[in-house]
């Protein structure tokens, strides 16, 4: 699974590295070296602009990580959707509209992934955390979903609080260094798969799943780091210093 990740580029550079047309500058987002589940989160999307027909505009959005489906009844379901895994993306209720029409990318420096390690001194088994991340230091461009869900307790659909905007990851097995760390990882998308994924016109569901690969090609670092981010109170650059 991918239950943390970094995300720490600012929206001029998103902008730029995505090719965003659209961006609401009151959802500017601080940067963040432990992003947790529910937390908001930049992503960038493809929607037809209102009154302008069939026009695609490419936006960056705040969105919150934690899919809620359009028929949940109760919003706190996201928290145990931050995952989608691709062998069945397509298949499963709570996704499969999305994976149709409701695609995202999900900008990350890196992701952290635990691994068991055995206290030689106590015998005690504690999980070691990693921050596994592209050995070029490039943005991966996480592939995910998004869903819209609609507050049955706020009467008009104009009112900013009627709608909730939510996310998930798409996962797969991990292979390279993740796979050393952790069974499942975060799949990523090439710029040059960019335009047919964020497409909400595009529906064949094989040739949405081919375009789906390791993130960074598979060249992957994984460093292990300070059990602090551990906690989702700490934040700061200082997570990602290498610990022996």
């Amino acid at each position: 699974m991918c239950g943390r990740y970094t995300s720490t580029r600012g929206p001029q550079d998103l902008k730029q590295l995505f090719q965003v047309t659209d961006w609401n500058p009151a959802e500017t987002l601080a940067p963040s070296w432990n992003v947790a589940p529910t937390d908001e989160v930049y992503a960038v999307l493809e929607r037809t602009a209102r009154g302008d027909g069939d026009e695609v505009r490419r936006q960056l959005r705040a969105l919150r990580w934690g899919l809620v489906p359009s028929w949940a009844k109760d919003p706190k379901v996201g928290a145990r959707m931050i995952n989608a895994r691709v062998e069945t993306v397509h298949e499963k209720p709570a996704y499969r509209r999305a994976f149709a029409k409701r695609r995202c990318l999900l900008p990350a420096d890196g992701f952290y992934e635990w691994e068991p390690v055995k206290d030689e001194a106590t015998g005690k088994t504690r999980k070691q955390p990693y921050f596994i991340h592209p050995a070029d230091g490039q943005v991966m461009a996480m592939a995910g979903l998004y869903e819209c869900w609609r507050n049955p307790d706020v009467t008009g659909d104009d009112d900013p609080d009627a709608w909730l905007v939510t996310c998930t990851i798409i996962t797969t097995e991990a292979t390279d260094a993740a796979g050393r760390v952790h069974p499942r990882m975060p799949l990523a998308l090439t710029p040059d798969h960019y335009d047919t994924w964020l497409d909400p016109h595009h529906h064949d569901t094989g040739e949405l799943r081919a375009l789906l690969i390791q993130p960074a090609d598979g060249q992957l670092n994984a460093q292990p780091v300070s059990m602090a981010v551990n906690s989702v109170r700490n934040n700061g650059a200082h997570l990602l210093d290498a610990v022996t």
